[in-house]
């Protein structure tokens, strides 16, 4: 991550705090726990366990960078949630970067990020 995104990336953390916090990065999207705990693959209770923190951590990741970067781009993190959950991306027929994410394709939304930063258009 670049140190602009990393930036970015530590308004998802309790202060003071190593991991990413699900409960910001829900209040961040205006989901539900249960919808963000469905989305990155991981029990409900593992969200507000402490012992599961690290492989929270790990789930949050992915989605975190997609929402940092998407916000580097739009201006604000705001912006970028309204991004994520609510515009088609081009080429998916109709699904937004939130579809992809909860069908375990980070990757392809990162990949389509990184395009539309270098100036590649889809």
């Amino acid at each position: 991550m670049t140190p602009a995104l990393e930036l970015r990336a530590t308004s998802f953390r309790e202060a003071g705090q190593p991991y990413l916090s699900a409960r910001r990065v829900s209040e961040k999207l205006g989901l539900p726990l249960t919808d963000l705990a469905a989305m990155i693959g991981v029990a409900r209770t593992t969200l507000t366990a402490k012992s599961g923190q690290r492989k929270v951590d790990a789930a949050l990741s992915p989605l975190v960078r997609i929402i940092a970067m998407a916000a580097e781009m739009a201006g604000d993190e705001d912006r970028a949630a309204i991004w994520f959950k609510h515009q088609p991306l081009p080429g998916w027929g109709g699904k937004t970067a939130h579809d992809l994410v909860r069908e375990g394709k980070s990757d392809r939304v990162l990949d389509y990020l990184e395009s539309v930063r270098a100036g590649v258009y889809s």
